[in-house]
C-alpha cells in the first residue's frame, strides 16, 4: 500500500487562476502569514532570550537575530496584506459575519504591523548599538507576539470555522481507499 502522496498537494493542474489571490484550492495568503507569524515570534522569543541574558555575551547576538527576524516578518506581512486584501475585496459581502470577522482579523494584523514598525524603526534609529533587548524594545516585541496569536486565532476561525476561501473535499475520491491518485480537475473515478 502506498504510503505518500506528494503531486497532487503541489500541481497546479486543473486549478483556475484568481489573480494575487492564488490558484483554487491553493491560495497565496496562507503561506505569506506563515512568514509573518515565523518572523514576529521568533523576534519575540530571541528579545526574550536578549533580555534575560543581558549580561552574556550571547545577548546582543540574540537581539540582532531578533532584529533579522522582525524584518522577515515584516516583509511576510506586506506580502500577507496585499493578498488578504484581495481576497477581502472579492470573497466577501457587506453585511456578513464573515465579511466582519475578516474585519477584526485585518484590523488586528494592521495594528500587529504598525507595532512592528515601530519596534524595528526603534532598533535600528535609537537602540541599534545596545548590547542587549532594551526594556521598551521588548515590550513592543511581545505585544506583536500576543496580536499576532490573536490575528491568527481569528484568521484560523474564518477558515477551519466558516470554511472561507477553502473547497472542501465532501464524499470526494480522495477519501476513498485506492493507490492511484486524484488531481484537481481529473473526472471523479466510475465506482467500481
Amino acid at each position: 500500500m502506498r504510503r505518500f502522496s506528494f503531486k497532487p498537494s503541489l500541481t497546479l493542474k486543473g486549478r483556475k487562476f484568481k489573480g494575487l489571490r492564488g490558484f483554487a484550492g491553493k491560495p497565496f495568503h496562507p503561506p505569506m502569514t506563515d512568514i509573518a507569524i515565523g518572523g514576529f515570534m521568533l523576534a519575540a522569543l530571541f528579545d526574550v532570550i536578549s533580555a534575560v541574558g543581558s549580561a552574556n555575551g550571547w545577548a546582543h547576538d540574540f537581539y540582532r537575530a531578533a532584529t533579522f527576524s522582525l524584518a522577515v516578518g515584516l516583509v511576510g506581512a506586506a506580502l500577507s496584506a496585499v493578498t488578504g486584501f484581495f481576497d477581502w475585496q472579492q470573497s466577501t459581502e457587506i453585511g456578513t459575519q464573515a465579511r466582519r470577522t475578516v474585519n477584526a482579523h485585518a484590523v488586528t494584523m494592521i495594528a500587529t504591523t504598525t507595532f512592528a514598525i515601530i519596534g524595528f524603526l526603534l532598533r535600528t534609529l535609537a537602540f541599534g548599538d545596545d548590547l542587549s533587548t532594551p526594556g521598551v524594545v521588548l515590550v513592543l516585541s511581545l505585544i506583536v507576539a500576543g496580536l499576532t496569536i490573536l490575528g491568527g486565532t481569528i484568521g484560523g476561525s474564518l477558515a477551519f470555522d466558516y470554511g472561507f476561501n477553502v473547497e472542501t473535499a465532501g464524499d470526494h475520491p480522495v477519501w476513498h481507499k485506492s493507490e492511484e491518485d486524484y488531481f484537481h480537475g481529473d473526472p471523479e473515478p466510475s465506482a467500481d
